[in-house]
């Protein structure tokens, strides 16, 4: 009986990590739509930013795959489109020809400093008290 209540216990607390992670994306999804962008774009953006800080920094691809929530696939795609939308610029790596590049432009840079503050406030408003995960 305790085993299943602690099975019990950890299945609970498993869903309610799980409904703050969507509740979580969908507010900033709701925040980012009027620029364009959803949740994972922005996280994109915002790993570009720590990761390659001067203009003209880049990131590997594959150093991105491993931080954001998305399939190699899905990744491609979504810096293809961030691309087209001149937000960031692709190029391949000399040393290695299976590698791939990825740098903010300076419109993207300038999006992601105009929406960091709706990002994070959408953060605030789900996560509240960053000592407990639970929303208010």
């Amino acid at each position: 009986m305790a085993a299943r209540t602690a099975g019990a216990r950890l299945e609970e607390r498993w869903r309610d990590i799980l409904a703050v992670h969507a509740r979580t994306m969908c507010e900033i999804d709701r925040a980012l739509h009027p620029h364009g962008l959803g949740a994972s774009d922005f996280e994109v953006l915002d790993l570009l930013v720590a990761e390659a800080p001067e203009d003209g920094d880049r990131c590997r691809v594959q150093n991105l795959a491993g931080r954001v929530h998305l399939s190699q696939s899905a990744l491609s795609r979504l810096i293809a489109r961030l691309e087209r939308d001149g937000l960031v610029h692709r190029s391949m790596c000399a040393e290695d020809r299976r590698g791939v590049y990825v740098a903010l432009t300076p419109e993207g840079r300038r999006l992601h400093a105009e929406i960091l503050p709706l990002q994070r406030a959408a953060l605030a408003r789900t996560l509240g008290d960053a000592e407990d995960p639970r929303p208010s």
